[in-house]
């Protein structure tokens, strides 16, 4: 089990690169994260939702993503709610108080899954969440120790470097360790490095001695290295060529599936901004309105940023929109929410840009689609992920046709919205888009083929670098 001195220390990277490394030599090996708590989710071939972070270690494993890979999934709508995921299908909205007092039966269900996949595989490496140092959690914790003394497995801890602090955070989190849980650590990894390693091991002789923990490895910094992220957004991007087209994404209290944005992101050629609180939307070719977990609170986040007007004068003089899933909703004359799936009962006005109207559903649409888009025909697959139903005279120009027969969405002159994450993942369709967007004649990115090449060059990284004659008397 891969622990973490705090959130984004490595723990999902490091899990990935283990599976690569295990798969490219033969073992059948699985990824297991018991708990996670995420909006970037993915769609798994049994029909359920798990954290991204567990699909692309799926991938990274040879296996395509499914529900025992991470069996508890909390996905936040407010700061103290979430929607709890379990086995792939959300069965409550839950309070914090509330879900510590559920952690007993979502246990049931981690252990569950633990035992399949331990009878199916010959190694699971499994991803812990947050910090083990959090002591006010650690009654019935499913995450972190209270998992791996459930089920009696070795642990590292990962630390990150480049945060500074890094040798007080592996002993501040030693330290906060009951005994048992310490004496289960068996080594520790330093994430992230940069620079000349002969002045960091005085350094590592005195954490091994202080902690009487072996440092397992190093890991470098990867400059440009492209995975699928957990959560955060990512920002820094370094672009090199000459721009071609300029889009701006508001970032959601609540956005949802980010990640859709990779492709756009990390172009080349493209000028990607997020957009954050307080700031203005700039003048740009394409404006793209993300997912989102609570779609009516950010819609009024939207409008009390003056982003209302913003977009509409975008229109008038020409630039392009895309709304995706909970942005979709967003574009429609009326939002309904007779059950108060998102709060109290009602209906709120949409942006009005399409003629339409959404309503909330108990019952989420879980599924992964392919098919082709109504611009150029271009080939196209993602997966959806919504609790609306959405209706109305503008759906009857579809903007995607899938193979199933079914159609989704709406194309317009200068809108699109659809229900499909990874709208822009397949080149074709990432071609067809920008040249309606304005931008006709660049090439595509292909995030796959590069997301299979950068978890080869993490697993190059991780292999050379960790001790695996120690490892190996674990797995």
């Amino acid at each position: 089990m891969v622990q973490g001195c705090t959130s984004d220390a490595g723990k999902s990277v490091l899990v990935a690169a283990l599976c690569r490394v295990l798969h490219r030599r033969g073992v059948r090996v699985a990824p297991f994260k018991p708990q996670n708590m995420a909006l970037n989710s993915a769609v798994t071939i049994d029909g359920g939702e798990i954290g991204r972070a567990q699909a692309l270690q799926a991938q990274a494993a040879g296996l395509a993503p499914r529900i025992d890979f991470n069996p508890v999934l909390l996905k936040p709508n407010t700061d103290k709610r979430a929607q709890v995921i379990i086995h792939g299908k959300a069965i409550a909205d839950l309070d914090a108080k509330a879900y510590h007092d559920y952690k007993r039966v979502a246990m049931n269900a981690v252990l569950e899954s633990w035992r399949r996949l331990t009878d199916e595989f010959d190694c699971v490496i499994v991803e812990g969440a947050g910090s083990p140092a959090e002591v006010n959690l650690r009654d019935r914790d499913i995450a972190n120790m209270g998992f791996a003394e459930a089920v009696d497995i070795p642990v590292i801890i990962v630390g990150d470097i480049d945060r500074g602090g890094v040798l007080a955070h592996f002993v501040g989190t030693l330290d906060c360790l009951a005994e048992s849980e310490r004496a289960r650590v068996q080594g520790l990894v330093v994430n992230r490095f940069r620079g000349d390693i002969g002045l960091l091991e005085p350094g590592l002789d005195w954490l091994a001695e202080r902690t009487g923990k072996p440092v397992l490895g190093v890991l470098p910094y990867l400059h440009g290295l492209f995975l699928d992220a957990e959560d955060a957004l990512e920002h820094h991007v370094e672009h090199t060529g000459e721009t071609k087209l300029t889009v701006a994404v508001p970032v959601f209290p609540r956005i949802s599936n980010a990640n859709d944005l990779d492709p756009l992101r990390l172009h080349p050629q493209i000028d990607f901004r997020w957009i954050g609180p307080g700031q203005a939307l700039p003048p740009c070719d394409l404006i793209v309105l993300p997912g989102s977990k609570s779609v009516q609170a950010d819609l009024a986040w939207l409008r009390a940023q003056g982003h209302e007007a913003t977009i509409k004068r975008h229109l008038r003089y020409g630039g392009k929109l895309i709304g995706l899933c909970g942005g979709y909703q967003i574009l429609g004359r009326r939002l309904h929410d007779p059950a108060g799936i998102e709060g109290s009962p009602g209906t709120i006005e949409g942006l009005g840009l399409l003629d339409c109207e959404t309503t909330l559903e108990v019952e989420k649409q879980l599924m992964n689609v392919s098919g082709r888009l109504a611009l150029d025909d271009a080939p196209m697959s993602g997966y959806e992920i919504h609790m609306g139903v959405t209706t109305g005279p503008a759906l009857n120009m579809p903007a995607v046709r899938f193979d199933d027969g079914r159609s989704d969405g709406v194309l317009s002159n200068d809108i699109i919205g659809t229900y499909c994450h990874g709208l822009f993942d397949r080149p074709e369709a990432l071609t067809a888009l920008l040249a309606w967007a304005g931008a006709g004649g660049i090439a595509a990115v292909d995030l796959s083929a590069r997301r299979e090449a950068d978890l080869d060059r993490l697993a190059d990284a991780v292999e050379t670098s960790l001790d695996w004659k120690v490892l190996s008397r674990w797995i």
